[in-house]
C-alpha cells in the first residue's frame, strides 16, 4: 500500500497539470491556498489564479461570471464555507443558471480534526446534493481525485468536489481503475451483504470486507463516489441480490450517502439499511483517527453493522 495522501493535495496537482492542458482554467480562492493546495496551480499559472480574501459569497458570484465569459473557474475554500457561507450564491448565481463552475472545497468531515465543530463539515454534501443542477462527488483517494478533477474540467455544469485534509490510503492504482461521473464502482464481490461507501469510508469499507472474509463472511463493497447523480442500477442490483445494505460515510447520516441510497431502495428495491455516519451530532477537536473512532466511523463499526444487518434476514 503507498502512502497516505490528501485528497485536497491531489487536487493541488492535477489542477496544475490540467492548467497546461486547458489555459481557460481559472482558480479562484478564499485566501486558502496554502490550506486547499491550490498554491500549486499558482506556482505555474500566477496570472490565472486569484486571491478572493475571505468573501466566499463574492467568489462564487465572480466565479459564475467568468464562466459566461468562456473560462472553466475553479472556486476553493473549506466545505464548512464554501456549502455554508456561499449557498445562495450557489444556488442563485451557479445553479440555477446552471453555469460551468467547479466548486472544490477541502477541509471535509470530521478528519479536520484538531479544528473542531466549527469547521468541520459534516452538512455539505446534504446541501449541495439537494440544489437542482449540482453534480455531487466525494473522491475516495488521491487517485481518484485526479481523475474527478479531469472529468469535471470536461463536464459543462455546475460541480461540487468534496475533498479531505488528512491522508488516505492509495487504493485505486490499477490499470482497470475507470472513473466515470454517476458511475459507482464494486471493489469486492459477496452475495451476504454490501457495504456502499464514499470518500475516505470506501478504505475502512475494504478493511471491513478483509476481517469479514477472515469469519468467512464474503460481502460485496462499491465506490459511490458521485452522489448526485448517484448510480441507481448498481445499488438496486446490490439491493436485490444481497438482501442487506450497510452505508459508510463521513458525514452526517442525515441527507449525505446514506439517505440518497435509502431514497432509491425505498422505491424501487425496499431492504434493510443499516448507516454508519456521524449520527447527527456535531463534532469536536481531536486527532482524525481518534475522532472516526469516537463517532463510530472505523472498519470495524462497519464490521458491526454488516452482522447486524446479516440478522435481520
Amino acid at each position: 500500500m503507498a502512502n497516505k495522501i490528501a485528497t485536497r493535495e491531489a487536487y493541488g496537482k492535477a489542477l496544475a497539470k490540467l492548467g497546461a492542458e486547458y489555459p481557460n482554467i481559472v482558480v479562484l480562492d478564499a485566501d486558502l491556498s496554502k490550506s486547499t493546495k491550490t498554491s500549486d496551480f499558482k506556482k505555474v499559472f500566477p496570472e490565472r489564479h486569484i486571491n478572493m480574501g475571505i468573501a466566499e459569497a463574492n467568489m462564487m458570484t465572480v466565479a459564475a461570471g467568468l464562466s459566461t465569459c468562456g473560462k472553466i473557474p475553479f472556486a476553493s475554500t473549506f466545505a464548512m464555507f464554501a456549502a455554508g457561507r456561499a449557498f445562495e450564491q450557489i444556488r442563485n448565481t451557479i445553479c440555477y443558471p446552471k453555469l460551468n463552475v467547479k466548486i472544490c472545497a477541502t477541509h471535509a468531515g470530521l478528519t479536520v480534526g484538531e479544528d473542531g465543530a466549527s469547521h468541520q463539515a459534516i452538512e455539505d454534501v446534504s446541501i449541495m446534493r439537494s440544489i437542482p443542477n449540482m453534480t455531487v462527488i466525494c473522491p475516495s483517494d488521491a487517485v481518484e481525485t485526479e481523475a474527478a478533477i479531469r472529468a469535471i474540467v470536461e463536464y459543462e455544469g455546475p460541480c461540487y468536489v468534496r475533498l479531505g485534509r488528512a491522508g488516505v490510503s492509495v487504493i485505486n492504482d490499477n490499470p482497470e481503475y475507470k472513473f466515470e461521473i454517476g458511475k459507482g464502482i464494486t471493489l469486492r464481490e459477496g452475495k451476504e451483504a454490501t457495504i456502499i461507501a464514499t470518500g475516505i469510508m470506501v478504505d475502512s469499507a475494504l478493511e471491513a470486507y478483509n476481517i469479514l472474509a477472515e469469519e468467512g463472511i464474503k460481502v460485496r463493497v462499491i465506490n459511490i463516489h458521485t452522489i448526485k447523480p448517484i448510480d441507481e442500477e448498481i445499488i438496486i442490483k446490490a439491493g436485490r441480490e444481497t438482501g442487506i445494505i450497510v452505508t459508510a460515510e463521513e458525514h452526517n447520516i442525515i441527507g449525505g450517502l446514506g439517505s440518497a441510497i435509502c431514497e432509491v431502495l425505498s422505491e424501487k428495491c425496499p431492504v434493510p439499511v443499516i448507516r454508519v455516519g456521524v449520527k447527527d451530532v456535531f463534532g469536536e477537536s481531536g486527532k482524525p483517527d481518534e475522532l472516526l473512532k469516537a463517532y463510530g466511523l472505523t472498519a470495524e463499526d462497519i464490521v458491526k453493522a454488516v452482522k447486524k444487518g446479516i440478522s435481520l434476514k
